[in-house]
């Protein structure tokens, strides 16, 4: 990798951190943003500490500054280095409180991180969102108290991750009583293990007009009512994605149904989601849509981009809606999975992709009863689908004689980088049961896997196409926002748990 000398000495004079700081007076202002490189790369927090703190220009963007450059052309995104991140916080903290007539600093945008299973960061120890989260929250909170803290305050640009065990923490900072030397602002926000109203309450306090992606997963409880409450009291007219979590569109517990049969709350939703001019992504798996799809998307303004209808328990009239719609044709993202789509559903299936063909660049289709009989169809279905560079096709009962077949077709596509396929059945005992659970999913023949494995590498290898990645991830795909918080999640399953089991222990008390 070609560096500049410009950056190799800014390495040089990064490595020697006493140096460094007595030596910042003179260097140049428009040579910060690649000290700063250059100390990351080195994971010298001392350095990247003082830089922040007597950093001279008015914009500080750790993304574009990370990112590749003509003076050092690697990219550092992924490198979300506790030691480096902890230091840039700590070091926006000293501005506001000794950056004295030097301070010219506006905007620190935090974004641009990227959360990656393996680090690349020489301690290896990363600092995931939801820690990041709880950094910048209690350093706010540190400084509101702070009476040295500059009156102007610096914006801060961030993407936050609020669960059960940081709400408290990030209320307090982004909804301050006094001065806030540090403002938040929103650009992403993910919540996970909150009520419906702590949700609703830091939502306000984070800023609806200003983000950009909302994801709401797992433990946050919400039926239709809090959908629509949401959407209603909020509006987030910038809005570019939305993920709502399982069930989001039953009805509430109380409701009773309309005469007419009409579904009032999803027609309310959609007309929500009709006002986000700049909605593109939108996830709702595993919410029961059955025979409701037109109506929720029909009324969207803008083409879906991405749609995840995975375990949507999908009918005839809500496929054929889809393979006709105006987001067909502008689809880049689409998980269909939990659909016996070839049996089921083949000809608007196969509409479906040739609609999307033209821009479709990643296909989940996970536990979709796709079997041996249906490879010619699906290797056909996908055939137009040349833009292709992700097929995700776990918990589908193939041999791998049908793997076989079926990674020739793959073969002819000529962008596909990525396939996540499942255990061929060969490797399970006979006679086993589909979709599995975890149990029976992790109980096979592993001898005969990295046997079948291998063979379909030197597949790949034959057609020269040894660029395609392989892998058989059971449990999913890696998702480091689940990987740091596991332990919270962990303990509001078993208190879940134990509440079920206390409500069972009561019922059966009072059958007694």
């Amino acid at each position: 990798m070609m560096q500049s000398l410009r950056f190799i000495s800014a390495e040089a004079l990064a490595s020697h951190p006493q140096v460094a700081r007595q030596s910042l007076d003179g260097v140049a202002h428009n040579l910060y943003p690649l000290l700063f490189k250059a100390s990351y790369l080195l994971e010298q927090a001392e350095v990247i500490r003082v830089l922040l703190e007597r950093w001279p220009l008015e914009e500080f963007r750790l993304g574009a500054l990370l990112g590749p450059s003509a003076d050092h052309p690697g990219d550092l995104r992924d490198r979300a280095c506790r030691a480096c991140l902890e230091a840039c916080v700590r070091g926006l903290a000293d501005h506001t409180l000794w950056g004295g007539g030097r301070r010219r600093l506006r905007v620190a945008d935090l974004t641009g991180i990227r959360d990656v299973q393996v680090q690349g960061c020489p301690c290896g120890r990363a600092l995931g969102r939801w820690g990041r989260t709880k950094l910048l929250a209690r350093t706010c909170c540190e400084l509101q108290a702070e009476p040295r803290a500059a009156r102007r305050p610096v914006e801060v640009l961030a993407d936050i991750f609020v669960t059960g065990g940081n709400f408290d923490l990030v209320v307090r900072a982004l909804g301050p009583e006094g001065p806030a030397p540090l403002r938040v602002r929103c650009l992403s926000f993910r919540a996970d293990s909150l009520g419906p109203g702590q949700l609703l309450h830091v939502l306000r306090l984070a800023g609806p007009g200003e983000l950009r992606r909302l994801e709401v997963v797992h433990n946050v409880r919400l039926h239709a009512g809090h959908v629509q409450q949401l959407l209603a009291q909020l509006g987030f007219p910038r809005l570019v994605s939305l993920t709502l979590p399982a069930k989001a569109f039953d009805a509430p517990p109380t409701s009773t149904p309309a005469p007419d049969g009409e579904d009032t709350l999803l027609t309310s939703i959609a007309r929500e989601l009709s006002r986000m001019t700049q909605l593109t992504e939108l996830s709702v798996a595993f919410s029961t849509l059955t025979g409701k799809l037109q109506k929720l998307l029909g009324p969207l303004r803008t083409p879906l981009r991405v749609l995840d209808l995975g375990n949507c328990a999908l009918n005839h009239a809500d496929m054929a809606f889809l393979a006709n719609c105006t987001h067909a044709a502008h689809l880049e993202v689409l998980d269909l999975s939990g659909h016996c789509l070839v049996d089921l559903f083949p000809s608007t299936f196969f509409r479906l992709l040739g609609q999307a063909a033209p821009t479709l660049r990643a296909l989940t289709l996970e536990e979709c009863g796709l079997a041996d009989r249906h490879v010619g169809a699906l290797s056909l279905a996908l055939g137009p689908c040349r833009r292709l560079q992700e097929l995700r096709f776990l918990g589908n009962p193939m041999s791998a004689r049908a793997l076989r077949r079926l990674f020739v077709a793959l073969c002819g596509l000529p962008r596909l980088q990525s396939v996540e396929f499942p255990v061929p059945r060969d490797c399970y005992p006979e006679g086993s049961a589909y979709p599995q659970d975890e149990l029976a999913m992790s109980k096979f023949d592993q001898q005969k896997y990295s046997a079948i494995a291998e063979d379909l590498r030197a597949l790949l290898l034959r057609a020269g196409r040894d660029d395609i990645r392989l892998s058989t991830p059971l449990f999913g795909s890696f998702d480091p926002d689940i990987q740091e918080t596991s332990n919270e999640l962990g303990t509001l399953l078993l208190q879940a748990f134990k509440t079920a089991l206390e409500n069972f222990s009561r019922a059966l008390k009072q059958m007694e």
